[in-house]
């Protein structure tokens, strides 16, 4: 892979945009050319028959004659895009083509947009089952919550392949690398910080989840009602399950109380965070804004407090990005033959992140580049250990 780090030249205008979107980004390339006769009698008819009778007989070979097993299957609803919401099925498409050129790009992997003009989980589990033959994974994509949680539950039963809502665990897994970066500059320890997630929708949920099982030792959720905790009125199931799990210390209130003496941020709600909050959090802080296109404060605002200071976008240094997680997973999940993906090797990933970083962890460089080519083989590889330890592959 050849992808350069360096920005070209110049703002990105409008013009530039449009036109690299004109007619898709995707393609379909063909592995075996047809430029004879004789090819087309092999790949098509009258060859292909026998290889469908082969299938027929044996359905598991469909994984080795087909394209079936090494295919991704990018699945949105529409309902919570980026930054922009509920733009719907057909707006939501440039962001899944998109998805798809980074599966290319990062991991080698094909992989088909599929956006579904329903919000319906029965209705979006009984297409994918039934699409099932037709590819080998599914990455779910800008679902809103809390419908995202039931629907990947659910598809991870009914199907026999590995699913993953990214926008949960892609983030989960790369914030957890970061933080392990983070801590090894600042020679802390996850057990003993407190750590503020601002946002309780998917990614929030997820963060608080991979934080907790990798040992961490307070963990407190803010939604835009302030602190979750244990006999709070009005928290639908995914919340109460979170407030059992959460807010060790029994803080009640709302962004003031959770941040005084915090020792992380993890910024996940486009909300904002006022600067005199920022200043109230313990020495040697950890600022993790990121939401985008828009922090919850400027990095530059937060640096005048915190030690280290990361965002979603590319334009500050420290950016946490899901490309780091997402190709690697699913390349060593599909390489390995895994059934379902596992928080052991969601784990084996944030760990293969971080070890990348290792050589030139600097409070500016927590985690590696997005476009740092070592990452997505180290990824996939240590998924690939992580399903094999679990039995799922």
């Amino acid at each position: 892979m050849n992808v350069s780090e360096t920005l070209a030249p110049g703002p990105v205008t409008d013009e530039e945009i449009f036109r690299a979107h004109e007619g898709g980004k995707l393609g379909i390339e063909v592995t075996k050319p047809i430029v004879d006769a004789r090819a087309l009698a092999v790949v098509y008819t009258p060859g292909v028959a026998k290889v469908s009778r082969a299938i027929a007989e044996d359905a598991s070979l469909a994984a080795r004659y087909t394209w079936a097993a090494r295919l991704v299957a990018v699945v949105s609803d529409g309902t919570a895009v980026l930054g922009l919401g509920d733009i719907g099925a057909s707006a939501s498409l440039p962001v899944m083509e998109g998805k798809a050129a980074l599966f290319k790009t990062f991991a080698g992997l094909d992989s088909i947009p599929l956006v579904l003009d329903t919000t319906n989980v029965d209705e979006i589990v009984e297409t994918l089952v039934r699409l099932r033959p037709s590819f080998g994974a599914v990455n779910l994509e800008d679902v809103s919550a809390p419908r995202c949680f039931e629907l990947e539950a659910r598809l991870i039963e009914a199907l026999d392949c590995p699913v993953m809502h990214d926008d949960q665990h892609g983030t989960a897994i790369v914030l957890l690398a970061a933080l392990r970066g983070a801590n090894t500059v600042l020679a802390k320890n996850i057990a003993d910080q407190r750590i503020v997630i601002a946002g309780a929708g998917a990614a929030g949920v997820a963060c608080a989840k991979i934080l907790i099982a990798a040992g961490a030792g307070d963990v407190t959720l803010l939604d835009s009602r302030g602190i979750i905790h244990a006999g709070r009125d009005h928290l639908n199931p995914i919340k109460e399950q979170m407030a059992e799990v959460t807010n060790s210390g029994g803080l009640r209130g709302g962004q003031a109380e959770a941040l005084a003496g915090a020792d992380v941020f993890v910024g996940l709600s486009a909300g904002t965070v006022p600067e005199e909050l920022v200043a109230t959090m313990a020495k040697d802080s950890i600022v993790f804004a990121l939401s985008n296109p828009d922090p919850e404060i400027h990095p530059e605002v937060a640096a005048k407090y915190a030690a280290i200071v990361a965002t979603g976008r590319s334009d500050f240094p420290n950016q946490i990005n899901n490309v780091l997680a997402f190709p690697g997973i699913f390349r060593g999940a599909l390489d390995s033959g895994a059934r379902r993906i596992t928080e052991r090797m969601k784990l084996a990933a944030a760990d293969a992140i971080a070890a990348v970083a290792e050589d030139d962890l600097a409070v500016d460089k927590i985690v590696p580049s997005a476009l740092d080519p070592r990452v997505a083989p180290e990824v996939a590889a240590a998924v690939a250990r992580a399903a094999k330890e679990d039995g799922v592959a």
